[in-house]
């Protein structure tokens, strides 16, 4: 299966036999909490504030809202508020994360923790979902926001986390394309030679669960119409789900591009660890943040997050 829009998604949320519970770091954020409040208001998500209380209850009387008081955790700083954040998915209070009020660095810190963060030993990477007025299903292209130059070895997990979370968001066999200019193997731009090798490891059963194809071109891989013009052959030519961006620039640019300029929605969060983590830019709007919350809660609903 794949999901067409959003809307099918919020709806296959709210069809979930329990909500799932979300620890809002720093929570002393008016945006983040209109968001967080807006997925409990539509039955998505129940929202835990973690951070300074007295802000926190400040900014719910402004905004005519309130929560029960046992889900509302005092913290004398933004430091403090991520760990207790961290601790209560790992006291299994919490199903998953999202950053308010806080540098990214400071709630990774307390993620990555050896002894008490939600580490699992893999590659943390961020995972992306775009609604494209012109594209007939929801389209995930990665790594816009967290690998900076990934390694082959990085692109590999890179796709291995962004398929396992398509998997706990019920796909089936999400079809992967690996970016680059040409659909050609070319010695001199090694991202075509990196992305032949991906191929070769989905081809060998190295990376499983999901068709891999590459290099190809971000127009072939969205139109079946130019991929046959160009005679190229393709099982995911205009009808990929994932597109892998050689490096964050690329990935980054191309999400900014569909989203600022193309109309599109946007849903995103960091896989890898033991739960997702909602973690948006300060630009994001509302909607963008709500949405987040939404995806990561399918993907921690069902259990199989990367």
């Amino acid at each position: 299966m794949t999901y067409t829009n959003f809307a099918e998604l919020v709806s296959a949320v709210k069809a979930l036999p329990e909500r799932k519970r979300m620890a809002l770091a720093a929570a002393e954020d008016e945006h983040s909490l209109q968001a967080a409040l807006n997925a409990r208001r539509e039955g998505v998500a129940r929202p835990i504030l973690v951070g300074n209380k007295a802000e926190i209850l400040r900014i719910l009387a402004e905004l005519g809202e309130s929560v029960p008081e046992e889900d509302i955790y005092d913290a004398e700083d933004g430091r403090a508020a991520c760990e207790k954040a961290v601790a209560l998915v790992r006291e299994g209070k919490a199903d998953f994360l999202m950053k308010g009020k806080i540098d990214t660095s400071v709630l990774l810190k307390a993620v990555v923790n050896k002894e008490n963060g939600l580490g699992t030993g893999r590659l943390m990477s961020h995972f992306t979902m775009f609604e494209i007025p012109t594209y007939h299903k929801l389209l995930t292209p990665v790594d816009g926001g967290m690998v900076t130059y990934p390694t082959l070895e990085q692109e590999k997990e890179i796709i291995e986390n962004t398929v396992d979370t398509l998997l706990a968001l019920g796909y089936d066999c999400p079809k992967v394309g690996v970016r680059a200019c040409v659909e050609k193997v070319n010695p001199k731009m090694p991202e075509t030679v990196e992305a032949a090798e991906l191929a070769a490891m989905n081809a060998r059963g190295e990376i499983r669960n999901c068709i891999v194809e590459g290099p190809i071109s971000y127009d072939c891989a969205v139109s079946k119409e130019i991929a046959d013009y160009k005679g190229l052959a393709s099982e995911v030519a205009g009808d990929a789900d994932v597109l892998v961006a050689p490096n964050i620039h690329a990935g980054n640019i191309m999400g900014k591009m569909l989203t600022v300029t193309c109309g599109a929605k946007m849903a995103g969060f960091i896989v890898g660890a033991r739960c997702p983590i909602v973690m948006v830019s300060r630009g994001s709007s509302a909607e963008e943040k709500y949405l987040s919350i939404v995806v990561a809660t399918a993907a921690a609903a069902r259990g199989k997050q990367a």
